[in-house]
Parts: C-alpha cells; structure tokens; sequence
C-alpha cells in the first residue's frame, strides 16, 4: 500500500478550496452572493517551504555538531595519553630477618648445654633466616632533571629504590632528597639519560567538589593504570597526622596506587593519593589525596633544606563548641581557642595568654581550631605575622614572629600562685566534689608542686562534667578567666554567672602530664553546696 505525506501547507490549500467549491454551491442554491475566500498564491508557499527548510537544515546542523562535541568530551584518551610519561612506578626491597621458625624462642635455663646449644643454632642459620621484602607504589616526575615525588611510606625502611617508566627504562634512585612523615611525602633523584617529561602542579583550593578527576598509578603491580572520578569532598581529616586536609575522591585508588597523582581535566597535578578506606583492601569509592597547596611547600623545603621547615606559635588550642562559645560571649562557635602558653614561646613573648581565641592568622580568617595547625606550619619561619585573638569580648591584634617547630618542642608551662591554706571543706558544684589540693592529693595524682587550683575529688558519672571527659584528680585552674584556689572561689563565681543568666560556666581544668583544657557545663545543673 503507497502511504502519501502532505506538507501543512498543501494540506491547508485543499481545506480552503474545499471550502470555496461548498460556498458556491451554498450560493448557487439560495442566491445569495458570498465572498470567496481566495486561495494561497503559490509564491507564498514556496516562501512558506523554503522557511521551513531552512529551519529543518538549521536545527540537523546544531544536532550533529551537539554530537560531535559530545564524542570528543566522552573520551579522556588525549589526556590519558599526554600524562603516562611523566608516571612511575615505584618497586623498593629491604632485607629483613625473619625470627626463629617456631615464633617464640624456648624457655630454657640460663647457662644450661641445651641454650647455648640453641644460640649455637640460631647463629648457623642466620643467614637462612634474612630474606628479601619487596613493594610496591607509585610516582611523578616535577622535573625533567630527574626529580620524582611519591609518599614517604612506599620508601620508608627500603635498602634499595627503583623507578620504572612506561616505556621499560629502569633507573635507580641515587637519593633520597628528604621526607615528611607528617604529610607522607617523599622527594626522590634520579639520573636519566634523557630529558624525562614532567608534569606541573595546579591549585587544590581552586578544585571544586563534583570536579572531574584522573588518577594513574600501580595499583596491584598493573602499571600504568588510568581511573576517573570526581572529587567527592574537600578537607578530611582521617586522623592520618596533625595537618590533614585531604582531598577526597571516588576514582579507584587501590594499593599500588600511593605516591601517584590525582589529575585535575587540564592535566595539572591537584592531589598525590595517599589512602584508602575499605574493609576488603580493594577500591570501594572512598580515596585521599594530599593537596597539592601542600605539597608544593613541602616539596620545595625538601629541595632546600633535605626537610621540612614548620612554622611554631608556642600554644596549645582546642575547639570552640557551642557551650563554650557561649560561656564567652559568642554568637556562634569560631577561631582556635588557647587554652596554653608555651614559656618562652613566640605566643607567650607577644602577650597572648591562655582564653584568648585566635581568629585570624596572617590575614587568614581561622574559622575552626583544625585550620590554625596547618597555617601556622606553612608560615615562613622568623616572619612577622598579625595575630588577631578575642579577649574579654573584644578584638586585639599581636605581632608575633613565627619560630621554628623542633621535633619535640618545649610545652611545659609555670603556673605561679600562692599555696592555698588547708581547708578540709568539700563542696559538690555542677556534678563535681571539689576541695583543696592536700599533699595526699598531690602524691595521689603525682601533681606538681607548682600546681595550683581546686582539686577535683570526684565526678557524678551523669553529669554533664564526666560525659564531657573530667575526671577525679583534675585540677581547676580557673573559672571564667579567674583563678580559684578554694572551693568557695568556684561557688562564688558559679552563683555569680547564674545571676546573670548565662547558659554554660567555662573552667580551666588541668587533666595532669602537662595537659590543659578549657571545658563548658551548665549553670542549670543542680549544685549543692
């Protein structure tokens, strides 16, 4: 059967000429003259048609060029390609020494034949007993002279380190430049005998959640292997170490993949992924990329000095909670709360004293108390930088000249006071039995002899003091900026504040070992005296 298609307009032509032969005929039978309605004129349709045509051939041009444009954007093959070069493969090997076959050695007598008969036999096979552990990881060339960055724990312990090309070349690591073991990064030289292909580092803040991103690695011993995801969130913390602020992403990381680089679509290198969640060992979605903001400055200290060189302030800080912020006046939780001063420190030598909130940093705005660590640590050392804290409600800027972090830095803080005089009276305030420090007290808690304050002799194990961590043995320090040394002092100040309303009493609490910390409780809360 032959189907016929009409255009709209052919159509439309017949309907009205239809309707003219009806109309004469309608005349013809009553006499009545009617006016026609006169027919299309044929240059109209063609005009008609040729706009329609037009249109038709304008929309299968933008259709096609829509598709064309979709089947470049789908492939990452371009990028892929142009980035392999410049990604290693890292395989190290150690020797170790594996122990005695059985687990544990006999329990022999000291002396006896069948000891020294045994020592006799672990010396023999010693040499049996050492064996070769080798691993493997990941890299990136920085510099075509032979610069290569991977993470300090694939290289960590190893006697000897190879870097392994996508085109077969081998090449052994003359050096190892310098490590971070904080942020896990590692700078490694070799000598090549040609130029190698590096790649640059791009902006990990300007990266954006939902980004796309490529990661090449050696996951499992599969070289060279390409995966895409997305950046899932920015600035985890993992507990991984004291500056974590990790890029987070779905793109399979697996191991193999550490040391490796996390792409951005311009090829620049945002992250170097580092970790992984997964209770298998196997990808689940859930990677960690260093950022590259901080590995650029690391990098760059390892290509100076062979290590890094971290900013020090000299205070110990905690987090602003909501109770606590409003303990001290503030509308909201902000900036890094000091609750110790370093003697001797860069804070302590600018005036900054143990209450005072830090809220910016060098012109950084400190939101939270995880931010100040990381800023601090990347300031210059011997800068001069603007401190702005909050103290008794009001803004006050220091100059503070940033210092530089040993490896395990001073901390010990002298507090001076008076001692207190016996006073055998117990007091329970806000879930806490408080009285003097006697000497049984301190021998107790092993508290030094400079510690000064009202000791905490027992906590009721539902108040809100023992679920926020205060226990027997602490030592208030101060109450809302004020020193105490008697029990009275707390009531006093405790009554004071529930006078004006407040919702939360700030005590300074030492918890021992050098440890201090600020801690908020409810003035609602039942105090007997």
């Amino acid at each position: 059967m032959t189907r016929r298609f009409y255009s709209q307009s052919g159509s439309s032509g017949v309907r009205i000429a239809r309707q003219a032969e009806i109309a004469r005929a309608e005349a013809k039978r009553t006499g009545k003259v009617k006016v026609a309605t006169p027919l299309p004129h044929s240059s109209t349709l063609l005009r008609d048609g040729l706009i329609l045509l037009g249109i038709s051939l304008l929309l299968l041009t933008l259709m096609f060029v829509s598709r064309a444009e979709a089947r470049d954007n789908s492939s990452l093959a371009d990028l892929a390609e142009k980035l392999q070069d410049s990604v290693v493969n890292i395989s190290t090997s150690q020797k170790v020494t594996s122990p005695f076959p059985g687990g544990q050695m006999p329990q022999l007598p000291k002396g006896s034949p069948g000891e020294r008969r045994f020592k006799e036999f672990l010396e023999r096979n010693k040499k049996n007993r050492t064996k070769k552990v080798s691993s493997l990881g990941s890299g990136f060339v920085i510099d075509a002279g032979g610069l290569i960055v991977t993470n300090n724990h694939v290289i960590k312990g190893a006697d000897e380190i190879f870097v392994n090309f996508v085109d077969g070349t081998k090449l052994k690591v003359e050096k190892v430049l310098g490590v971070d073991a904080k942020s896990d990064i590692a700078l490694l030289k070799v000598t090549p005998t040609k130029p190698l292909k590096a790649v640059s580092f791009g902006s990990s803040d300007k990266s954006r959640v939902g980004d796309w991103v490529m990661a090449i690695g050696n996951p499992f011993g599969l070289g060279g292997t390409v995966t895409i995801g997305i950046v899932s969130a920015k600035n985890r913390d993992i507990n991984a170490g004291p500056y974590d602020e990790f890029i987070q992403t779905d793109a399979a990381i697996n191991r193999g993949n550490s040391g490796g680089p996390l792409f951005n679509m311009s090829g620049e290198v945002i992250g170097v992924n580092t970790a992984i969640i997964s209770p298998t060992g196997g990808s689940i979605g859930i990677g960690f990329s260093v950022p590259s903001d901080t590995v650029v400055n690391i990098v760059e200290q390892l290509k100076k000095y062979g290590k890094t060189r971290r900013g020090w302030l000299g205070v110990l800080i905690q987090r602003v909670t909501p109770d606590i912020a409003e303990g001290f006046g503030l509308t909201k939780p902000k900036g890094a709360l000091v609750a110790r001063v370093t003697k001797g420190g860069p804070a302590e030598k600018a005036g900054m004293v143990p209450s005072d909130i830090i809220v910016e940093f060098d012109g950084s705005k400190v939101k939270t108390s995880r931010q100040l660590p990381k800023i601090v640590a990347l300031t210059p050392v011997d800068k001069e930088v603007d401190v702005v804290v909050l103290r008794d409600g009001e803004e006050k800027t220091l100059k503070i000249k940033v210092a530089l972090l040993q490896v395990n830095p001073v901390t010990d803080v002298n507090l001076e006071g008076n001692e207190p005089a016996d006073d055998p009276e117990e007091m329970k305030i806000s879930g806490l039995t408080l009285g003097v420090i006697s000497p049984e007290f301190r021998q107790k808690y092993r508290l030094s002899p400079k510690m000064k304050g009202v000791a905490i002799l027992a906590v009721d194990p539902k108040s809100a003091a023992a679920k926020k961590g205060v226990r027997a043995g602490h030592v208030i320090v101060d109450v809302m900026q004020e020193t105490v040394s008697v029990p009275d002092d707390v009531k006093e100040k405790v009554e004071q504040l529930k006078k004006s309303n407040k919702k939360n009493i700030i005590f300074f609490i030492s918890r021992g070992n050098g440890e201090f910390g600020f801690v908020a409780l409810p003035t609602t809360e039942d105090n007997k005296g």
